[in-house]
């Protein structure tokens, strides 16, 4: 990561682990939202690290192997569709990063969170803008939170055949719209989200 970061915390010759958090599904229509945490292994340096999203799928596997083979450590949390209804998709996040910081096991010294809101932890945190493209740690994660919940979409499009999760994984596309419109909300979809509360109220003939 930018030593720019440590210094700012002032390490000293101290060793900081510093854990990078990053999420992946906050616009998405249905399925969860999932988050990552990663602390690297200096050691054990990862090439070619980047936001998951400049990645192709292919790439994305292989450092997603590369990652949880070579990380000090890394963990997954996820906030469910109930959650993401009842507290409001960012709040929701919020709580998806603090269940992977908790699950970090040796637990960070410090963490840096991609976006501009940190949630509460027990260890000082650092919001860094732009992060995905910035700091290692949040590459990794952005990485690991895309890997997991792409495959997790795609084994939901056997459960709920037809509305093509398995291509869009739950985002607004043309083709997600209509399947809503054709097939109705599945119990997966996010009834708080615009166009599937659309969708539930015109059921309802409102």
């Amino acid at each position: 990561m930018s030593a720019g970061y440590l210094d700012a915390w002032g390490s000293g010759s101290a060793t900081v682990w510093v854990a990078g958090v990053d999420e992946v599904g906050r616009g998405p229509l249905a399925g969860p939202v999932v988050t990552a945490a990663v602390i690297l292994d200096p050691a054990r340096p990862v090439l070619g690290l980047a936001d998951s999203k400049a990645l192709s799928p292919a790439r994305r596997l292989v450092l997603a192997e590369q990652i949880r083979a070579c990380a000090r450590c890394w963990s997954l949390g996820r906030a469910e569709v109930e959650e993401i209804d009842r507290l409001n998709i960012l709040q929701a996040t919020l709580l998806a990063m603090q269940r992977a910081v908790a699950a970090l096991i040796p637990p960070p010294h410090r963490v840096l969170v991609d976006g501009n809101r940190c949630p509460d932890l027990a260890v000082p945190a650092q919001a860094v803008v732009r992060g995905d493209q910035r700091v290692p740690e949040i590459c990794a994660a952005s990485i690991l939170a895309k890997v997991a919940r792409d495959a997790e979409m795609v084994g939901l499009e056997e459960h709920f055949p037809g509305y093509g999760f398995a291509r869009h994984k739950g985002y607004p596309t043309r083709e997600h719209l209509a399947a809503l419109e054709r097939l109705g909300v599945s119990p997966i979809h996010r009834s708080s989200f615009g166009p599937v509360r659309a969708r539930i109220e015109r059921a309802a003939g409102r």
